[in-house]
């Protein structure tokens, strides 16, 4: 009968279940952030390289 309270009473498993799920969530959240700033940086890139070739095509 004392195992079977100590096992209901033992809130371990339940605080690593939650840790896991924060964790989740904060990598989800960082993957996000990241690929819209990914997105950004490629654009300005992009716009950065066009600038540069139109630039050296008429000024040889």
């Amino acid at each position: 009968m004392t195992f079977m309270k100590k096992f209901l009473s033992n809130e371990s498993g339940a605080t690593a279940i939650e840790y896991g799920l924060i964790a989740a969530l904060i990598a989800v959240g960082l993957i996000l952030v990241l690929q819209n700033v990914g997105g950004a940086l490629k654009t300005n890139f992009t716009a950065i390289s066009e600038g540069l070739s139109k630039t050296s095509e008429t000024n040889p």
